[in-house]
């Protein structure tokens, strides 16, 4: 087994014990991403819009970090402090994901880091 540690200046560092993701032969396990701008580490603002789209942006530099891209995603989970925002997140996907889409979730949570409304982590497989 070949265990890989990834790492971009181009998403946020890690602001715990993990890292951005792991590749282990030709699959990647991306850590969950939170809207925070890589350049200053802080929340962006603009509401729950910018926000997603944020961390669709930090994903998708961690997975081009890897190796790949967003069309390799095999699982997406998504976390939502509001469930209502589900609707916005399916619209603002489409910018990112084309058919056929990757598995997914979307889970209603309490709260999360830095108390920001969404968060994303993914699993990518690289041919």
């Amino acid at each position: 087994m070949a265990k890989t540690i990834i790492q971009t200046d181009d998403a946020p560092a890690a602001i715990g014990t993990y890292s951005q993701a792991v590749k282990v032969d030709n699959t990647v396990y991306v850590s969950g991403q939170i809207p925070l701008d890589p350049a200053t580490m802080e929340v962006v603002g603009g509401g729950i819009e910018a926000e997603i789209t944020r961390v669709f942006d930090n994903l998708r530099a961690v997975t081009a970090a890897s190796g790949g891209s967003l069309a390799d995603v095999v699982k997406l989970n998504i976390f939502l402090t509001d469930l209502g925002n589900f609707p916005t997140v399916n619209e603002i996907m489409a910018q990112y994901f084309q058919q056929p889409y990757p598995a997914r979730a979307a889970i209603g949570v309490a709260a999360l880091p830095k108390g920001v409304g969404v968060e994303m982590d993914a699993v990518l497989v690289i041919e």
